[in-house]
C-alpha cells in the first residue's frame, strides 16, 4: 500500500505549511506530506480547517487515545494482547499504531474536534481565528 501525502494543489506552494519534520533529523517522529504513512489515514485542507481520517474498523472510541500538547497531533491505538490462534486464513490487519504531526500554527489545535462512524475516525482542526480570512471595511472620507 502506497498512501502519498501530496493531493492539495495549495501544499505544493508550500508543503510544510500544514505538516513537517526535522531537516536536521532523520530519526524525527514527524511525518512530511512526501513520506509515507504505513496506516490508512487521509488528510486535506477545506476551506475552514484542515481534516484527517483515519480507518479504524473494529475498534471503539475508547481504544483510542487522541492528544494535543502544544502544535503536536497525536493519535494513538495499543492493540491489546490476545491468545494465539491457529487460522485457517488471515485477511484481517490488526496492528497499533501511533500517529503524531506537528501542525501548523495557523491551525487552532485547542479547537479540535473528533467524530467516529462507521470505522471512520474524523479529526477537524479548524483555522485559528487570527489566520481566518477577514473582510476589511472600506471607510468614506468626506
Amino acid at each position: 500500500m502506497t498512501t502519498l501525502l501530496k493531493p492539495m494543489s495549495s501544499w505544493e506552494l508550500d508543503p510544510f505549511d500544514l505538516l513537517w519534520k526535522n531537516i536536521f533529523d532523520d530519526n524525527s517522529k514527524f511525518n512530511t506530506l512526501v513520506d509515507k504513512i504505513n496506516y490508512p489515514v487521509d488528510i486535506y485542507e477545506e476551506e475552514n480547517g484542515v481534516t484527517f481520517e483515519l480507518a479504524v474498523v473494529g475498534l471503539d472510541k475508547e481504544d483510542i487515545q487522541i492528544q494535543v500538547q502544544g502544535e503536536n497531533l497525536r493519535i494513538k491505538y495499543e492493540k491489546p494482547q490476545s491468545q494465539e490462534r491457529s487460522y485457517l486464513y488471515k485477511g484481517i490487519v490488526r496492528r497499533s499504531f501511533d500517529l503524531q504531526w506537528k501542525v501548523s500554527t495557523k491551525f487552532d489545535l485547542s479547537q479540535l474536534e473528533a467524530s467516529m462512524d462507521r470505522g471512520l475516525l474524523k479529526i477537524f482542526v479548524p483555522l485559528s481565528e487570527e489566520k481566518r480570512p477577514k473582510l476589511v471595511e472600506i471607510k468614506t472620507i468626506k
